[in-house]
């Protein structure tokens, strides 16, 4: 017990000290999950939508790999990328393996199945009256999406936490993607790993405390703007 408290002492005072690896390592975690959720959100809202909206045939099939895609471990996500990307790979003419960009790209690909199957989830529960009211009213597909858009946002906005907490705390796919290198790709999670395979103790705690933080600070500002928008959504109804 004495050792742990001894480690946490220390990982405190890295962390109230403002070790600069340590923000480095905060801007590059920031970094990868922010434009990882971004590009998820742009290119899965349309299949979301597509999903959650459609009538067609095989809607069922697709939703059903969209919510195994939830359950893609992140290795293995990381593994095919990997092999993607060297250098006589059909990607290996970006020079992505061992960079940021790789980084963000396997994440990208972890946090797609997330904003699609939730959004997807969320879009459904929109009352198909409301929307069948719009059309009515000869409201063109876009409106229509953008009404369904309007109405699911609490939860789209928890499908968007849920993404950016996969981006804070995902090891595998930055490790094999990225080389887990220090300085240039590695996050808050890789490094945490790193330091405690290198019997780093104290650095480890203190790259947890800030990861936690992280995650509780930009989850907490995610659920007020969604629970804001939910009491919104309640003022209208009424």
């Amino acid at each position: 017990m004495r050792f742990f408290l001894d480690g946490l002492a220390e990982a405190w005072r890295i962390v109230i000290g403002g070790e600069p690896w340590l923000w480095q390592l905060v801007t590059v975690t920031l970094k990868v999950s922010l434009i990882s959720t971004g590009a998820a959100i742009v290119l899965g809202l349309p299949l979301a939508l597509l999903l959650g909206l459609g009538r067609f045939r095989g809607r069922g099939a697709l939703m059903v790999v969209a919510n195994a895609g939830l359950g893609l471990p992140p290795v293995l996500v990381g593994l095919v990328f990997a092999l993607l990307m060297f250098p006589e790979a059909p990607l290996g003419r970006f020079h992505l393996l061992f960079t940021l960009n790789g980084v963000i790209i396997a994440q990208t690909a972890l946090a797609f199945p997330v904003i699609v199957a939730l959004g997807a989830a969320a879009l459904r529960e929109v009352p198909a009256g409301l929307l069948d009211q719009a059309r009515a009213f000869h409201a063109s597909r876009f409106r229509v999406a953008a009404l369904a858009v309007r109405e699911a946002r609490t939860g789209l906005l928890a499908a968007i936490i849920a993404a950016v907490g996969s981006g804070l705390s995902e090891v595998g796919a930055v490790v094999l993607v990225g080389g887990n290198i220090e300085g240039l790709d590695q996050t808050l999670a890789s490094a945490a790993l790193q330091r405690v395979e290198a019997a780093r103790f104290a650095d480890g705690l203190a790259i947890g405390i800030v990861l936690l933080g992280l995650i509780l600070i930009i989850t907490a500002l995610l659920t007020i703007v969604q629970a804001g928008r939910g009491m919104r959504r309640v003022g209208w109804s009424s």
